[in-house]
């Protein structure tokens, strides 16, 4: 029996409406779960609060501001991942990521960069020091600015570069440093230098600030000339007789030895083995222009000479130097080498001294044994070789003429000790005439006397020289055992008031 239309109906809808039924009794709501979010917003370059940033969440909850200590307070997020997006004017739009977890507090610190198009230059540096157009200054200088920022906090840094006057000369001091003082060594004397700062903040962003100015003093009228050595490296320095003006005048990791000022004063001669073996050298008084004058294979070297043996001439144009046994005389700038003289057979030339007033070259030679010596005279033309003082017991060094020409001055070890080492216990300086006659130990002490007490028992008086008035002698003082660093004196003439001058220094020459 077929059912009407209307029952076949009425089952279908009873069928949709039974599974529709059955399908919610199945499923099953899960209750919201929450958490809360606090944060604070900070200045990345200053680490201070940043208040009214405006915060907003991803997925969209509602936007918040932060607070007069930057922070801001999310309470009931649904649990999940959110994307945090901070923004403020003049700042970079900075976004971070959280889990945001049920129940619990989540914590975010987001700093904020300065946006490009915000940051303020750097002021221009101010109150220089030494001031602007300062004069006088020490040939060590500690020079000093101020930087500062328009926009607080902002960390700055300095360029620094010196430029020497009438010079291409420059100098990068400092580069990208956050110091505002820097210390700078070895300028000229009387040279004005100029300078400048340029400051930069952490933007990039720089300035430039004037160009200023100093001049440093004028040269010290320094008129002692000696070396000292110094962890173990021998220099020359020049001072005057209290030493408050000391100068270095060379700084190399050889020897530079036996400075002796020119008669005019304009340049100063010194021997250094910076080639490998001795040369003669002359520089300016204030170490500069340094220039090798000797030729290398004529060097000043020989029997017990190792720089040492060598002397200007009387107006400063020319120097007469010892190599082995020839005697040479040269330029000052190096020009002109001419052979003046050979030594006696088997004897090498030393020391020397040229007199003004005779125009006589008075000359030690010694044979391979450095107590085996002699003093001779020549003409400044190197004829007329005539022996003064034959060979002596124990050894003889530094002869030197006295300012007329008259008197000649040397040291002898009047112990007459000898040994392989050229060691020297008793050293006294003698003055004499060419002819043997008028002999004085200045050395030697008079009883009775405060003022003439003589050598320290167990030293040496060495390298004595006339000083430039002819009444004071200059020379060095130093214990026998050599252990002792060397100490410069001077005396007078008859051997009274025996004065120190300089601590650890030695071979001095007095203009």
């Amino acid at each position: 029996m077929l059912l009407s239309l209307r029952a076949v109906f009425r089952l279908l809808l009873f069928l949709v409406l039974g599974q529709t039924l059955s399908a919610c009794e199945d499923a099953t709501i899960e209750p919201a779960k929450y958490g809360s979010l606090e944060g604070v917003v900070l200045d990345a370059s200053t680490n201070t609060a940043l208040v009214n940033a405006v915060v907003t969440t991803n997925p969209a909850t509602s936007s918040f501001t932060t607070d007069a200590e930057g922070k801001f307070y999310l309470p009931s997020l649904p649990v999940g991942k959110y994307a945090i997006s901070v923004r403020k004017t003049d700042f970079k739009t900075e976004s971070v990521n959280v889990q945001v977890g049920e129940g619990t507090l989540t914590e975010v610190r987001i700093p904020l960069e300065k946006a490009s198009g915000s940051n303020r230059r750097p002021n221009a540096p101010t109150k220089p020091s030494p001031a602007d157009q300062a004069l006088g200054q020490a040939t060590k200088v500690t020079l000093r600015w101020r930087v500062t920022d328009p926009d607080k906090g902002d960390s700055l840094r300095s360029d620094v570069v010196l430029f020497e006057s009438n010079s291409l000369n420059r100098r990068q001091l400092l580069t990208n440093a956050r110091d505002t003082t820097v210390t700078v060594s070895d300028l000229k004397y009387n040279t004005t230098y100029f300078w400048q700062v340029t400051a930069r903040d952490k933007a990039g962003e720089t300035v430039h600030g004037d160009v200023w100015s100093f001049q440093t003093g004028s040269l010290p009228d320094n008129r002692f000339l000696y070396t000292r050595q110094v962890d173990g490296n021998t220099d020359i320095y020049s001072s005057d007789n209290a030493g408050t003006s000391l100068l270095r005048l060379t700084s190399s990791v050889f020897i530079e030895t036996a400075p002796q000022l020119s008669p005019i004063r304009t340049r100063i001669a010194y021997a250094s083995n910076v080639t490998g073996r001795y040369q003669l050298y002359t520089m300016n008084r204030d170490g500069s222009d340094q220039r090798q004058i000797t030729p290398d294979m004529v060097p000043v070297e020989g029997y017990n000479n190792f720089g040492i043996g060598y002397r200007w001439s009387p107006d400063g144009s020319q120097l007469i130097y010892a190599s082995y046994d020839k005697l040479w005389r040269v330029n000052r700038d190096g020009t002109g080498l001419v052979q003046l003289a050979t030594a006696p057979n088997g004897r090498h030339f030393r020391e020397c001294d040229w007199s003004a007033q005779n125009n006589k070259i008075l000359v030690q030679t010694v044979g391979s044994n450095v107590y085996d010596a002699e003093l001779y005279t020549l003409n400044a033309d190197g004829t007329g070789l005539t022996q003064v003082i034959g060979n002596l017991p124990g050894r003889m060094d530094s002869p030197s003429y006295s300012i007329d020409g008259r008197m000649i001055l040397y040291s002898r070890d009047v112990d007459g000790y000898e040994h392989a080492s050229g060691r020297q216990l008793n050293a006294h300086i003698i003055m004499q005439r060419p002819d043997g006659t008028g002999l004085i130990d200045l050395s030697t002490g008079v009883s009775g006397t405060s003022t003439n007490t003589g050598k320290p028992a167990g030293t040496n008086d060495l390298f004595p020289r006339f000083s430039p008035d002819g009444a004071k002698v200059i020379f060095v003082n130093t214990s026998n055992d050599n252990q002792s660093p060397p100490e410069v004196w001077m005396m007078d003439l008859d051997g009274r008031n025996r004065t120190r001058l300089f601590q650890n220094a030695s071979l001095p020459d007095w203009k």
